[in-house]
């Protein structure tokens, strides 16, 4: 069992998962900091608010809460745009590793083919 186990984390699949994750993470904590300390500050500028956190929209008496909100959408935006990007590009490159198969289909026999055999099945009786 632990041989299997072994067998299981030295995979290729494994690894690669490891990496992907440890470089998610460093790139999560690049967006974080693009979001919160580039964006939202210039969208707290054109609010008038000293924080994006503090941006609220006022309906009524009740005061809701938007910029973190707001915030949170564009980090979403940003790290599902380059992940689009990164997924595109590794799509583009096992293309032109993988060189692409023809597939030939014979044509199907017709009535006409099928009519011959038959005649030529009772010519030989």
């Amino acid at each position: 069992m632990i041989k299997e186990f072994k067998e299981f984390l030295l995979r290729g699949n494994v690894i690669d998962l490891a990496v992907a994750v440890v470089i998610g993470a460093a790139f999560s904590a690049i967006v974080t900091s693009l979001v919160q300390d580039i964006i939202e500050p210039i969208i707290a500028a054109l609010f008038s608010a000293e924080a994006i956190s503090k941006v609220t929209v006022t309906i009524g008496s009740a005061e809701l809460g938007v910029g973190a909100f707001v915030g949170a959408i564009i980090n979403f935006i940003i790290v599902g745009f380059v992940l689009f990007l990164v997924v595109k590009g590794v799509n583009a490159a096992t293309s032109f590793k993988k060189p692409k198969e023809e597939v030939v289909e014979e044509a199907a026999p017709t009535a006409e083919d099928y009519l011959k055999e038959i005649r030529d099945l009772l010519a030989k009786k």
